[in-house]
């Protein structure tokens, strides 16, 4: 028993410690039955990991107003604090995310991830292996909260699959635990450009718009894509010229390590997929693209003048770390297409949305795949894959 967790309920009388109680332990079942969103190994005790990991992040969650009140709060995470109010605000009013108790909250972890994922894949394969839970359904990653249970069950997956463990700084609930509290912001992301808090925020409240079971590429693509949507029109309305050119360095070189990494999975995708080689020219070919990718990452780095955000990536590089990070863009040009079609309309883009996630899987594929075409004519054709607002 985690004795912090206990204490809360006795800290009021009467109805005010039964209902207090009652909140928690609410909580705890609701943190069980979505433990495939965070997450020792395996188990039982992998499920109360869960609960007990999820409900002391929210137990250290108090108000941002109280945060911002408090005169021992630092004077840089006060404005931090009130920027992100005012970007949550932006979120329900100009993006038609949900208004609800969401990120109106905040909680110093002590720690630099809320979770660690463990993610895996074949040798030859881009293929992730999943692992399904209540609620969530089947996903492509594991999550712990904490990093020495998370590279435990990693040592423990077979010695055919590639595995790579990543810190994650955020993760959404999908709006089950709003009634007691809901998602807080947490030290693991609040000091980031003020441009990337708002697109983490846009991205995890979007989960809470839309999740389809068993399908990880769908949600996360969607996600990605409402945050870059919603995330240029905040920077383009809301954001000062520090602020935006704070934001456009940090972005710069995402997109072009994102750009880097994109190659790297085509020319690996090609290798595995190639019949008339056997295991040994695919390994030999796989590791001249993986030498590759280094050589061509360097070089990057240099170019950023020594900027090294990106070295862990790079040294934990393998087909699970490539085939995670596929999951977050597989789709997002089809979603800004079809956000296009909607007149660049949230709420109607949502609808549009939800209208395809009712679609058979095969069916669902078939329209994304129609819709990424019509994004690669547009960009053939000169114009950009959205337009900016």
């Amino acid at each position: 028993m985690n004795a912090p967790l206990l204490r809360a309920p006795h800290e009021q009388g009467g109805d005010g410690r039964r209902k207090r109680w009652s909140r928690w332990v609410g909580a705890a079942t609701a943190a069980l039955w979505l433990s495939g969103c965070a997450s020792p190994t395996n188990g039982v005790g992998y499920y109360w990991q869960s609960v007990t990991g999820h409900l002391a992040l929210m137990q250290a969650a108090r108000p941002v107003d109280e945060w911002i009140a408090d005169p021992q709060t630092p004077a840089a995470l006060r404005a931090k604090l009130e920027t992100a109010q005012r970007i949550r605000a932006f979120a329900s009013a100009e993006l038609a995310l949900p208004d609800n108790a969401s990120y109106r909250r905040y909680a110093d972890l002590q720690r630099r991830a809320a979770v660690y994922n463990v993610v895996a894949a074949p040798e030859l394969s881009l293929r992730l292996q999943t692992w399904c839970f209540p609620v969530a359904g089947c996903v492509g990653y594991r999550g712990y909260y904490d990093e020495t249970h998370a590279q435990a069950f990693a040592a423990t997956l077979p010695p055919e699959l590639e595995v790579t463990v990543y810190p994650v700084p955020a993760y959404s609930t999908l709006g089950w635990l709003n009634w007691a509290g809901g998602d807080p912001l947490l030290n693991t992301f609040i000091g980031y450009p003020d441009g990337e808090v708002a697109r983490l925020v846009f991205h995890e409240l979007a989960h809470q718009v839309l999740y389809v079971k068993d399908d990880t590429p769908f949600n996360e693509s969607f996600a990605t894509a409402v945050e870059r949507l919603g995330g240029e029109r905040w920077l383009a309305t809301q954001a000062d010229a520090a602020a935006r050119e704070a934001y456009a360095s940090f972005d710069t070189r995402r997109r072009e390590f994102r750009a880097l990494t994109r190659a790297t999975r085509v020319q690996l995708q090609a290798v595995y997929d190639n019949d008339a080689l056997d295991v040994p020219a695919k390994r030999a070919q796989k590791a001249a693209v993986m030498q590759r990718f280094r050589e061509d990452y360097a070089a990057l780095k240099a170019a950023w003048g020594g900027f090294a955000g990106y070295d862990a990536w790079v040294a934990r590089a393998n087909n699970a770390s490539f085939g995670a990070q596929a999951a977050y863009d597989r789709w997002v040009p089809a979603f800004e297409t079809l956000f296009e079609r909607e007149g660049r309309n949230f709420a109607r883009f949502y609808d549009a949305v939800r209208a395809l996630a009712r679609q058979p899987a095969g069916t669902r594929t078939e329209t994304l795949n129609a819709l990424l075409d019509a994004s690669a004519a547009r960009l053939a054709a000169g114009e950009p894959p959205t337009q900016r607002p």
